[in-house]
């Protein structure tokens, strides 16, 4: 398949990997072959009959794709925030969605392993690592999307269990996976009144509501997660009373870098689709390549990428490092990322001309895939709010 040798040359493009390591420059390679050999050949089919694929998620777990920045004495890889980034965006070259799935599992697993006692890391992780159980991280509902500190769920005390109320929205993988990290309430309102819980599939009172019909995201189900006297036990909290809401942010931190990076491996797949596709395709008796328009333009589209790339890494090197304008830039990142590399999947398809439209070429897929991540993780409106307020704080 034409995509498939694309993807296999990708590893070899200076962009994408200059200024790596040696040992980076490994990792990305790996997740390029396994992005160009397991997932790419079948990226379309997932998205058209709307597949969940679950043993290829197994095979990524196997090279370590599963717990990537948890800790190696819970079967995680242990690697930094940089090198998760740059293979996100490697895997997201074979399909984006099936990526930002694993990037949204990959957040869960380390949110139990940072925030979690020693015996909840090694009753969840292991198995999250493997990707024998997989996950979903439960904080958006119906009533509160950008305003998450607002949310309803509550988790009553009774003994030594909570008892859980209410639902959440557009959650990744609800129905399908097997383990939940959920946001709720169990004090007074704001931010100070929410604690995290981690639900296990089974548990009685926890059902889901229909599968969502979606743009793009089709390779992961999308469901309603809804509580009705959900019984849970103290022992599954994460941290303190009142801690739940300072660790979806800290996890949502990382959570925007995962998703840009799956939106430069979209971009930089679909720069390299427009390239194929002007030197091939021929109007007025010459190649689309020989246009000098066309050629500014994919000139343009490569710079956007290369930049978008660098704010993201150098994020990810904030973040890893504890830096205190970590939030800031990876708002910043997440926000200028998401953006521009929509814009160049639109521009690759504007390229294509009617054949761009067609779901038989992957350009549309990518720009249907990455639509979302303007949205989700923090809306594009949050991010610039989160920059500013950083601006002009005193």
């Amino acid at each position: 398949m034409y995509w498939q040798r694309k993807c296999l040359a990708v590893a070899c493009k200076a962009p994408a990997s200059a200024g790596l390591t040696e040992e980076q420059k490994e990792f990305q390679k790996v997740a390029f072959d396994f992005a160009a050999k397991e997932m790419a050949p079948h990226m379309a089919e997932w998205d058209e009959k709307e597949i969940f694929p679950v043993e290829t998620l197994r095979k990524a777990a196997q090279l370590g794709f599963g717990g990537i920045y948890v800790k190696p004495d819970v079967g995680g890889s242990g690697l930094s925030r940089l090198d998760t980034s740059i293979i996100f965006e490697a895997l997201s070259t074979g399909c984006t969605s099936t990526t930002a799935y694993i990037s949204i599992h990959n957040m869960c697993a380390w949110m139990i392993d940072t925030f979690g006692s020693e015996e909840q890391r090694h009753r969840f992780c292991p198995s999250l690592c493997s990707m024998e159980k997989l996950a979903s991280y439960c904080l958006t509902e119906p009533g509160s999307g950008s305003d998450a500190a607002s949310l309803l769920t509550s988790a009553r005390r009774k003994g030594d269990a909570y008892v859980l109320n209410g639902s959440k929205a557009f959650i990744s993988g609800g129905g399908d996976t097997d383990v939940y990290v959920v946001m709720c309430r169990t004090g007074g309102p704001g931010p100070k009144g929410i604690s995290c819980l981690v639900l296990e599939k089974g548990t009685p009172g926890l059902s889901f509501g229909k599968k969502e019909r979606k743009v793009g995201w089709n390779s992961q189900p999308t469901r309603a997660v809804i509580f009705e006297d959900c019984v849970v036990p103290v022992a599954n909290r994460l941290g303190a009373e009142g801690q739940g809401f300072g660790i979806a942010m800290k996890g949502l931190n990382g959570g925007r870098i995962n998703i840009a990076s799956c939106s430069l491996g979209a971009a930089h797949a679909s720069v390299l689709l427009a390239q194929e596709h002007l030197t091939v395709r021929k109007q007025f008796g010459e190649p689309l390549a020989s246009n000098q328009y066309l050629q500014f333009r994919l000139a343009e589209m490569a710079t956007h990428l290369v930049a978008a790339r660098l704010m993201v890494r150098n994020a990810a090197q904030a973040l890893q490092e504890g830096r205190e304008d970590a939030v800031a830039l990876c708002s910043m990142a997440k926000l200028f990322a998401t953006d521009e590399c929509f814009a160049i999947c639109n521009q690759a398809l504007q390229m294509h001309g009617g054949y761009g439209y067609l779901k038989d070429y992957a350009v549309q897929q990518f720009l249907r895939d990455i639509r979302v991540h303007q949205i989700l993780e923090g809306t594009n409106e949050v991010m610039r709010m989160i920059v500013a307020r950083s601006l002009l704080q005193e």
